[in-house]
């Protein structure tokens, strides 16, 4: 992730219709200084891999691995010119097979049916379901904790 990217993610969350799918983003998407504070809080967080997506060289969005409760969780962003083109997949795809550890987290707001589509194509599947509090909506939502499982051992022949 190269911090020059920084100005390209704000700009990518100040879409208010993209943050309100997101649920999770910024309760103030045009706050220049809190989201650059988060972002500066992230990547000197120990244990946080950060990395931007590109396509054809464009900043496209980021993903980002961290760590909840002991296990290994995962979030990306993908700006709203790239949706429908499978970036997000093939970005998370790429992205947790070099997580070594098992299982990965992610979680999303029930009816953000893209972003639950992005996570199930790439092997996560839905363990559970919690409430939490959204700021990009200013509201509780329901959501989805997905889980990417370990790969089965094959069996002995």
């Amino acid at each position: 992730m190269i911090p020059g990217d920084l100005p390209i993610f704000f700009e990518q969350q100040r879409d208010l219709a993209a943050n309100r799918m997101a649920a999770f983003g910024a309760a103030d998407p045009e706050d220049r200084g809190a989201f650059m504070a988060h972002w500066d809080r992230l990547l000197k967080t120990p244990g946080v891999t950060a990395r931007t997506v590109e396509v054809a060289g464009d900043v496209a969005g980021h993903i980002l691995n961290h760590t909840t409760a002991g296990s290994p969780s995962v979030s990306y962003w993908i700006g709203k010119p790239w949706w429908g083109q499978g970036v997000a997949t093939r970005a998370l795809l790429a992205f947790v097979d070099r997580i070594a550890t098992r299982p990965v987290e992610a979680r999303v707001a029930k009816d953000n049916i893209a972003s639950l589509k992005v996570l199930q194509h790439a092997g996560f599947v839905i363990r559970g379901q919690t409430t939490a509090f959204a700021p990009g909506r200013g509201e509780e939502v329901e959501e989805y904790v997905m889980v990417l499982e370990p790969e089965p051992l094959a069996q002995a022949g």
